[in-house]
């Protein structure tokens, strides 16, 4: 019969507590501590939470003025219940469905065009190997980003006007000119073309600095085993940034139905209206210029509803295929 080897202790005698781990020691760190010595880091945050708490989160009480009437001068929260009277109203307009059908071309014509070429452009820019070239391709490409939206709408009026470059270059051509600004068909043309010009060059950004993430040694690997240029960047560059990718294509589905109101708003007139007109611009018109301020909010919050679904879909889709998603 064997004995054990750990002697009791003595009586009257309390055994010394059970040393402490070092991660438990650092876990101990309160909030209020780690707030009172990095509280400069800390306070680059607060500028942007305050604004997303002004003008994201606080206007999401005045969604209640949907389900309520509201009469200038009354109470922000709307004088009477109605309930879905006015989701009803919009439900059965002919004109509301005639802008969700334009928003949803002018949206989805957007993500398929405005979507791809800022990746095309990355991977272009990633062959230069002239950093001069390079260089200025990306500040060419980069320039219209920062111009304002008016600037913009602005230069693209007077190159598309009866008498613009654009028109003179087709007389050359012998063709008659055409109106480009007064007539349907052509706006969605216009739109996209200008948001690809805008936008194409600082899209490119979080693409080029994905791709510098992307281990050298696996294009060495793709050289050896006898895969061209094209091969590499089909099997080792696209798989490099497929996150990248990925996450862009969730939040721009999120904002499909947001198609720009800024632009729309100085491109279009009364003529247009048929293709132009769009969720946005018809909200605007609906509240501000006709004072039909619960209605204009019960198609602001229709919208919202159907950028939260597009934008939860997406995310569980790219998880369940892709293995890659926001949350």
């Amino acid at each position: 019969m064997s004995t054990s080897t750990k002697s009791a202790s003595p009586p009257g005698t309390q055994e010394p507590p059970a040393p402490v781990p070092p991660r438990k020691l650092a876990v101990r760190v309160t909030w209020r501590r780690a707030l009172r010595r990095d509280w400069q880091l800390y306070s680059l945050a607060l500028v942007p939470l305050l604004f997303f708490l002004v003008f994201r989160y606080l206007p999401m009480l005045g969604n209640v003025i949907a389900f309520r009437r509201f009469e200038p001068g009354g109470s922000i929260f709307g004088e009477q219940w109605v309930g879905l009277r006015y989701v009803d109203m919009f439900l059965s307009d002919p004109t509301f469905w005639q802008v969700f059908r334009n928003t949803l071309w002018i949206g989805g014509l957007t993500l398929v065009f405005c979507f791809p070429i800022p990746i095309v452009l990355a991977l272009l820019l990633n062959e230069v190997r002239r950093r001069s070239l390079k260089r200025f391709v990306q500040s060419v490409s980069y320039l219209p980003h920062f111009l304002s939206m008016v600037i913009v709408a602005g230069i693209t009026l007077q190159m598309l006007a009866s008498d613009g470059p654009v028109n003179h270059v087709l007389g050359w051509f012998g063709h008659e000119p055409i109106r480009f600004i007064q007539e349907p068909e052509w706006f969605r043309t216009i739109y996209v073309g200008s948001e690809i010009w805008q936008t194409a060059g600082w899209g490119t950004i979080l693409y080029l600095a994905a791709l510098t993430t992307i281990d050298e040694d696996l294009y060495e690997a793709a050289r050896i085993d006898g895969a061209n240029r094209w091969q590499q960047i089909w099997h080792v560059t696209l798989p490099g940034i497929r996150p990248t990718m990925i996450t862009l294509l969730i939040l721009n589905i999120g904002t499909f139905m947001a198609v720009g109101f800024e632009k729309v708003l100085l491109l279009y007139n009364p003529l247009t209206y048929p293709t132009a007109d769009v969720i946005s611009t018809y909200v605007y018109r609906t509240g501000v210029e006709s004072s039909s301020f619960s209605y204009a909010a019960a198609i602001g919050l229709f919208e919202a509803i159907i950028g939260l679904v597009l934008i939860t879909t997406a995310n569980q889709l790219s998880r369940r295929t892709v293995g890659t998603s926001l949350w």
